[in-house]
């Protein structure tokens, strides 16, 4: 039952109007980061061949940008401390959008990994006080549908940002498909400064010093459940980005033959993920959070398993569980984060998306290894092997929290 306003205090419910308009900002938010962020994923084969590099080196295009972005975190939820959340996310999308044209336009590969570094880098503000917003202003009874909505938001922008990339590259050609992007980021950004709802909980922090910041991480880490939940932001992660990353390799080549458009097509899975993020973030409000995260990384663990035959039916079929599974993790395994962190709130959640993003980053790029000497077993093995440590400490969360 949505709570009355009266009951509400300064928190925003969803008996209010300014639920529907932040939930629709942050749904923008996330759209616009993960769009950004992943529209270079189907294009890894394209690299391959246009720069005459490896698998492993092509995905550097993303790796770097999740490298970057995963220590702007840590930065960004520093200064939203002092700037606010709102400024913060709306000049991280803005110029991130920027970057993306600019990188869709880098006439050699250095030059483009370095606009993809910068980009991943101003990013850095929109997760991680996109997080924290949600926590300090939705009441904590609601946060889980919540947060749930803010994921369905990265799942619509990161199946945009790769259907929407493939179908534009055989249409006109791989820049014009970044710049597209990149424009729809810009418009993004407009309707969330329009959208958002000015913070009610928000207290202005200035003078806060480095030995702050630092001593607020160390508390979060040596809380017993937490570095548990930064486990599964890792391994989660890690295997659902290494899946989708030599997926294109294995569908473009023979006996598929798959072009852009239709590998594209493949990323529309993630429509699944904004259904089961939703669902997730509900179900975790009535059933606990621990039951519903150990389901969506099993379901994870099937879909993998699934992509093993050589039957493509059964392949896309594998990536639909993987896709359920991994948005129902992430979307319990974060809003679990805000709901643990009882105080400074953004350092903690900082912590997890570092964890997140790394897992992208190092497991991502290592895949690259696993497909080049073991072809798409090695790439199941290895993210199998990932998710068993997600299992690990799910496990030990049941031990060391109740949900």
């Amino acid at each position: 039952m949505p709570l009355a306003p009266a009951d509400a205090g300064t928190f925003i419910t969803r008996a209010s109007p300014a639920y529907r308009r932040a939930g629709l900002a942050l749904f923008l938010a996330g759209f616009a980061t993960f769009s950004l962020l992943y529209c270079v994923q189907p294009l890894l084969p394209v690299f391959s061949h246009q720069f005459g590099i490896g698998a492993a080196s092509s995905s550097l295009s993303l790796s770097l940008s999740t490298s970057a972005l995963a220590v702007a975190i840590l930065l960004a939820a520093a200064l939203s401390e002092r700037l606010g959340r709102r400024d913060i996310m709306a000049l991280s999308m803005m110029l991130s959008a920027v970057l993306n044209i600019a990188a869709a336009w880098a006439p050699v590969w250095p030059a483009l990994l370095a606009a993809r570094m910068a980009e991943g880098f101003v990013l850095g503000g929109v997760p991680a006080v996109a997080m924290t917003y949600l926590a300090e202003e939705i009441h904590p009874r609601e946060l889980g549908l919540a947060m749930g909505l803010y994921v369905a938001g990265t799942a619509f922008g990161g199946m945009i940002g790769r259907v929407g990339t493939g179908i534009l590259t055989d249409a006109f050609s791989w820049r014009a498909a970044m710049t597209i992007i990149g424009a729809a980021g810009l418009l993004a950004a407009l309707g969330f400064l329009a959208l958002l709802p000015p913070s009610r909980n928000f207290i202005r922090r200035a003078g806060l010093n480095a030995r702050h910041h630092l001593a607020s991480w160390a508390r979060h880490l040596r809380d017993p459940a937490l570095p548990a939940l930064y486990a599964i932001g890792f391994t989660v992660m890690g295997s659902f980005v290494t899946l989708f990353n030599y997926a294109g390799y294995r569908l473009m080549a023979p006996p598929y033959n798959l072009d852009q458009t239709r590998l594209g097509l493949l990323f529309s899975v993630y429509v699944f993920g904004i259904v089961s993020s939703s669902v997730a973030g509900a179900l975790s409000d009535r059933m606990g959070r621990g039951s519903v995260l150990t389901a969506g990384i099993l379901i994870m663990g099937t879909g993998i398993m699934l992509t093993l035959p050589h039957a493509l039916p059964c392949i896309f079929l594998g990536i639909v569980f993987l896709t359920i599974g991994f948005f129902t993790a992430h979307a319990v395994a974060s809003g679990w984060v805000g709901h643990r962190a009882r105080i400074d709130r953004g350092h903690a959640t900082s912590l997890y998306l570092l964890a997140y993003y790394l897992g992208s980053s190092i497991a991502g790029s290592v895949g690259g290894w696993w497909w080049t000497g073991l072809g798409w077993n090695g790439v199941a093995g290895f993210t199998l092997l990932l998710l068993a440590g997600a299992l690990a400490a799910a496990a030990w969360l049941h031990r060391v929290a109740r949900s």
